[in-house]
């Protein structure tokens, strides 16, 4: 690699800089396209694919519409309602609802914060490839009439073996679990780069509060998603395998199945909204003309919204047989999470009362979103309350209820934020004879649509059944709310028009046509793929004090940060987590093929599974892994730098020789989420304990304690061995003899537990006793084997020259996960061990 230059010359014209940085950070064209990692396209691919999945969604409604308008009709037979009514919830709650609200995040935040892309731009490009081709396998089997049939909540014994035979139920549970990668790789990403990725100066406290809210909405899927793909894992070992988790005459529960589920859906229905509200609190102030009122108010009931909604999954379930106490407390939870609610609702408010605001198109539908969001709460509350819920549990009333609260606060924000951004792509806006009748369609329309499922619930109309008798006295309502559907359609339809006609047609807008504060109009239109031809500096500043056309100019100049080109990097600053002052240069990988092959490979994976070739499926999935252990071996820098200037008198050392690199705050984002899926594992062992039929077996467990003890003092040993490889590569001693020492004492650990596995009494298809030990054994194994590829990559990149004594990030990496490991595999180890015990503490049980 070529030295270092420093900053070009003060003199040098701007058109110069600007060429200069479009060569080094562009991509291809052609086929090259395939190969981006920047944000910006990656962020308008998964814009455009999670819309088409919903155009397929929206067409799956209408089917049901035109079902239940009149009674007993005979347009589609039960099987195949029962595949479009899944399918269509299933499509728009994760292959539109989700990945919508991380497109919004992918491509705007980097530029609302003033810095030119995430951390991991081929993580990012990995997770948009997962998702579409998740989204491709579902949409492939509905096409070929193998769609999941059991409801997109997928709720057991209905989609177990027995009463779900086919394939169908495989294709929900692998594919979503898919596309779950997908949305968990890119939360990982978001934290990340919110926190060590801001302008210099951009404090926490002083950070856009779009970005408050798409922060905790990424700490939330890092913790939420974990729970439904533990019980999706289980769910698919149960039906290839017949480990019976969810069958009660086997020692399992089918509500273990409910209690994961909701522990993803209920605070799901936040992450969807979160993201939402921070378009609102975005687009409010610049229309109101002032600034947001409450801004640390906002950031605390964003906060206090994340932590009660996990709080409070089981008001899905009251009429399972929660006790008294359970159900009093849940149903208080639920009633409190609106306070949070209502807090950022009023300082809205405020913001338009204190302000004088001007109408265009955005703010139509801001306020069709309060009108909707107001109702779809109040009813809410209502279903908080136990009686009532009692009463309106599967009825259609909670069909609309949901609708309201996650479809209308997802879609009128959503399109009030594509009329405000859609200039930043093309430079024009809405064409308003479009625009407006197009707004009335689709409030209209969804207001008569869901308003009467509202009645035809509180009438006692059922949820899930494709038809219906027409002597219930719904007849009317039914057709009014299919009528409603098609006019609602017909305003989407048209919203589309409108923005192809924007596009040929839009009256053409100058830079930041809308007078905004925040950075993402302080670029050119369209954006240029570094964003920023220097990054912005917010010392003595607020980030919401200066008009972003303000800035524009100086920063085109390369008067801030890194206003220059060097060595052909893609470079951008790292600050630190609180304070944002400028701590490290990051130097982004360029275009490459492999996050695409990476996910080709997976999916392989999930086909071979859903196909039952299990050892293909197992031979991709250890591609899979050595494809990520290959593209680990060009990741950093392979001589040390030290401090490299960065413009304005500040220099700072790369990114690969400091303590608080990307890598380690991602892994322990890894970790969080890792830890969450293992509590859930730990979760749903007490939980068959204390609450499943049959749990005590015919054959007591006897695991051997000399192979549990024995696993983990190799797990221990290879922690301790991988701490000896960091001490020794600090102090430039050779680290291979230390690591070849981890390398085996994994090894033992992995064949001890294998040997403990062999060995489970009950057999793990007889009882979900020895089903559960099985999967804490499975999990020991899993993170071991991981540990081996850390060690892998660990030799391969210590030969190639990315490890000494200034960068030993790798073998910090190393560590903490073998630590984790350790620490897991002892309290894992222990449960097994314990199962004897607890059998005996809860003796027999009619």
């Amino acid at each position: 690699m070529s030295e270092p230059i420093g900053p070009l010359s003060q003199g040098t014209p701007a058109l110069q800089l600007h060429r200069q940085l479009s060569a080094i950070w562009a991509t291809g064209s052609g086929l090259q396209r395939l190969a981006a990692v920047n944000h910006s396209i990656i962020g308008m691919r998964m814009m455009i694919t999670s819309f088409v999945f919903f155009a397929i969604a929206g067409v799956l409604g209408m089917l049901t519409r035109v079902q239940l308008a009149t009674p007993n009709s005979p347009f589609m037979a039960p099987e195949t309602y029962n595949q479009v009514f899944t399918m269509h919830g299933s499509m728009m709650l994760f292959l539109f609802a989700i990945p919508m609200v991380e497109s919004f995040a992918v491509y705007l935040t980097p530029k609302i914060l003033g810095t030119r892309d995430f951390a991991f731009p081929r993580l990012t490009a990995y997770g948009y490839w997962c998702y579409l081709f998740g989204g491709t396998i579902l949409t492939v089997a509905l096409v070929a009439g193998v769609a999941p049939n059991s409801g997109w909540f997928m709720y057991t014994p209905l989609s177990s073996n027995v009463f779900t035979p086919g394939i169908n139920s495989d294709v929900w549970l692998l594919g979503v679990t898919f596309v779950e990668i997908s949305a968990l790789s890119l939360a990982m990403e978001i934290v990340v780069s919110i926190l060590k990725m801001r302008a210099p100066g951009m404090s926490l406290d002083r950070m856009p509060i779009f970005a408050w809210y798409i922060l905790v909405t990424a700490m939330m899927m890092i913790v939420a998603f974990p729970p439904l793909i533990l019980g999706s894992i289980l769910l698919e070992v149960e039906r290839a395998f017949g480990l019976p988790f969810f069958d009660p005459t086997r020692g399992g529960d089918a509500l273990l199945w409910q209690h994961l589920f909701w522990l993803f859906g209920h605070p799901d229905v936040y992450i969807i909204f979160l993201p939402m509200a921070g378009v609102l609190s975005t687009i409010i102030p610049v229309f109101a003309n002032r600034p947001l009122v409450g801004y640390r108010a906002i950031v605390v009931a964003i906060i206090a919204l994340a932590f009660l909604s996990f709080g409070i999954w089981v008001h899905h379930m009251f009429t399972v047989g929660i006790p008294h106490l359970a159900l009093a407390f849940f149903s208080a939870g639920s009633a409190i999470v609106a306070v949070p609610t209502a807090v950022q609702v009023f300082a809205w408010l405020a913001t338009l009362a204190h302000g004088r605001p001007r109408w265009d198109v955005p703010m139509l539908y801001v306020f069709g979103f309060f009108f909707i969001f107001v109702m779809g709460g109040l009813t809410g509350v209502m279903l908080a309350m136990v009686p009532f819920d009692w009463q309106a549990h599967d009825t259609y009333f909670v069909v609309a209820h949901m609708h309201y609260v996650v479809a209308g606060a997802l879609a009128f924000p959503m399109l009030a934020a594509f009329y405000y951004w859609m200039p930043l792509l093309t430079g024009r806006t809405a064409v308003h004879r479009l625009s407006v009748p197009a707004f009335w369609l689709v409030f209209i329309g969804f207001n008569m649509t869901f308003f009467m499922m509202h009645l035809t619930g509180l009438r006692g109309m059922p949820r899930r059944i494709y038809t219906y008798s027409g002597d219930e006295g719904w007849n009317w309502l039914n057709l009014l709310s299919s009528i409603g559907g098609f006019i609602m359609t017909i305003g989407f339809a048209l919203v589309v028009i409108d923005l192809f006609v924007q596009l040929r047609y839009g009256k053409r807008v100058r830079r930041n046509p809308w007078e905004s504060t925040t950075l993402e109009w302080a670029m050119p239109i369209p954006p240029a793929p570094y964003a920023f031809a220097s990054i912005p500096d917010f010392g003595a500043t607020r980030t919401d004090s200066t008009a972003a056309s303000d800035l524009a100019l100086s920063l085109a100049r390369g008067e801030g940060y890194l206003g220059f080109a060097r060595n052909g990097w893609q470079e951008t600053l790292g600050v630190h987590k609180t304070s944002g002052v400028p701590d490290q240069l990051i130097v982004l990988p360029s275009p490459t093929y492999l996050p695409l092959y990476t996910a080709l490979v997976t999916a392989a994976a999930v086909l071979a599974m859903l196909f039952k070739f299990y050892l293909l499926s197992l031979a991709f999935a250890l591609v899979t892994a050595g494809l990520f252990v290959y593209a680990g071996q060009s990741a950093g820098l392979a001589r040390d730098y030290g401090p490299l200037p960065v413009g304005r008198g500040v220099s700072v050392p790369p990114h690969t020789e400091v303590a608080d690199a990307p890598s380690w705050l991602a892994l322990i984002c890894t970790l969080v989420a890792d830890g969450t899926l293992f509590t859930s594992l730990l979760f749903g062992t007490f939980y068959l304990w204390i609450s499943a039929p049959n749990w005590t077996a015919a054959v007591t467990p006897e695991p051997s304690r000399t192979l549990a003890i024995g696993a983990v003092a190799a797990l221990a040993a290879a922690a301790a061995a991988s701490r000896g490889s960091l001490r020794a590569a600090t102090t430039g001693s050779p680290a291979s003899g230390w690591i070849g020492l981890a390398v085996l004492a994994l090894l033992a650990a992995i064949a001890a537990a294998v040997g403990q596995i062999a060995d489970i009494v009950p057999h793990p298809r007889e009882h979900a006793l020895g089903a559960t030990a099985a999967a804490l054994i499975g999990y020991v194994i899993l993170h071991a084997g991981v540990g081996l590829l850390f060690l892998v990559s660990n030799t391969l990149r210590l030969r190639a020259g990315f490890i000494s004594p200034r960068r030993v990030l790798d073998l910090r990496l190393t560590r903490l996960w073998l630590d984790y490991t350790c620490v897991t595999g002892a309290i894992a180890m222990g449960l097994v061990l314990a199962l004897p015990a607890l059998v005996t503490v809860l003796g027999a049980r009619p």
